[in-house]
């Protein structure tokens, strides 16, 4: 018989919510690139990969505009680079951070 009025609940807690945040898209961009530093065609057919990923997360709602479009412009800039430009990005600390934009490289008068 169970009479004692403190027993607690059995309450399961299920958290099914997961949402990859910008920082983890952006660095496990980074970490297939690193990965690659030696060869940057394997490196770059993987962004392109990650691409897919993102476009895929976009459309179910799970990446938003801002984060797909800073995304889409640090794969365009690897994936256009050469040898040298890929080690350049690589090791380029802004490059890697939330909000990064290349700064426009034009002269206003």
């Amino acid at each position: 018989m169970s009479w004692w009025p403190f027993k607690r609940k059995d309450r399961t807690f299920k958290d099914d919510l997961h949402i990859r945040g910008t920082r983890i898209w952006i660095q496990d961009l980074r970490e297939v690139c690193e990965r690659h530093f030696d060869n940057p065609i394997e490196g770059q057919r993987l962004v392109r990969e990650m691409q897919v990923e993102w476009t895929d997360a976009h459309t179910s709602g799970d990446v938003n505009e801002a984060l797909l479009e800073g995304l889409d412009r640090r794969a365009l800039r690897l994936l256009r680079a050469d040898n040298d430009e890929w080690l350049k990005w690589l090791d380029d600390e802004d490059f890697w951070m939330p909000g990064w934009r290349e700064e426009n490289k034009e002269e206003v008068n």
